[in-house]
């Protein structure tokens, strides 16, 4: 897997940039929870985010199964690029239809920070890996 990867390596701000950098971690979070390398993941998330500006849930969910693979694939998160690309859209709908897209109202809506991690650990494709990884750095911009 090899070394952690940080928000801020990420150029994500998640001290002033709240709900996009929320997003943008959770999603980092969730490329590199997988078994892949962390380089690969780190690629994948600059293409979605920076190259196809995919930054936001409805953003994301709006790009076809084809075009969530084919940005996959740039990044070279080849492997798991088909299963992935379905669980991200479930990801972007989820979140949009049961939090209205923000993470930050998912926290709002759990009662303590282990209530959150179980919202968290309900989408399909996050593990507690993932978790680990999001909650290691977003905890205290949530609670």
């Amino acid at each position: 897997m090899g070394k952690h990867i940080t928000a801020q390596e990420l150029g994500i701000d998640l001290v002033q940039g709240g709900e996009l950098a929320l997003f943008k971690w959770l999603l980092a979070s969730f490329l590199m929870g997988k078994r892949i390398r962390a380089q690969a993941a780190v690629q994948a998330y600059r293409v979605i985010v920076d190259r196809h500006g995919c930054d936001t849930p409805r953003k994301l969910a709006t790009c076809t199964h084809r075009e969530r693979v084919r940005m996959l694939g740039e990044g070279g998160y080849a492997r798991y690029d088909e299963s992935t690309a379905v669980r991200l859209l479930a990801l972007a709908n989820k979140l949009t239809d049961e939090y209205g897209g923000a993470v930050s109202a998912m926290a709002a809506a759990s009662a303590d920070r282990h209530d959150f991690e179980k919202r968290l650990l309900a989408f399909d494709g996050i593990g507690p890996k993932t978790a680990e990884i999001f909650m290691g750095e977003a905890l205290e911009m949530l609670f």
